[in-house]
């Protein structure tokens, strides 16, 4: 039996927060913050492109492990939902199809391996191993396939 592996969408798959700095100005974004600008801007999805790495490391984590996307999406904004699930398609086509869990607990689901760069909803409850995307042993991509292959041996 496959393990399973969970991988974040925003700030993990989606490169958000470069779209965001490219877009707005610094004191607009230190106002408001990030998140809100996430959660409240209804195109966000259609208009940000893939992490580096992403989609290749995706495709090739999806021909070893059971991989699905675990993603939140903000109540208060349902066209978002949406909107994570038109750009997944878009962007990884078939080996994601039906593999899109929205939760804001993510500690409620089992795993092996989740693939995350926050601690909350959920994060610091989840039973499996937290690869916590982002951080100093793990800042990209290439350092996430390079855990695998020493995972794998």
């Amino acid at each position: 039996m496959k393990q399973t592996i969970y991988i974040d969408l925003d700030g993990v798959i989606v490169d958000i927060e470069k779209y965001i700095k490219e877009t707005y100005k610094p004191e607009y974004i230190k106002e408001h913050g990030i998140g809100t600008l996430i959660d409240n801007h209804v195109d966000i999805f259609n208009l940000s492109k893939p992490m580096p790495g992403a989609i290749a490391a995706f495709r090739q984590l999806a021909q070893k492990y059971e991989v699905y996307i675990l993603s939140t999406a903000p109540w208060d904004n349902p066209a978002s939902w949406t909107a994570k699930r038109l750009w997944v398609e878009k962007h990884l086509g078939s080996e994601a199809y039906k593999r899109l869990i929205l939760s804001h607990n993510k500690g409620l689901l089992r795993g092996d391996y989740l693939i995350d760069d926050r601690i909350a909803n959920g994060v610091q409850e989840f039973e499996g191993t937290h690869i916590h995307f982002g951080s100093e042993g793990t800042p990209d991509w290439d350092s996430v396939m390079q855990l695998f292959e020493v995972i794998e041996e």
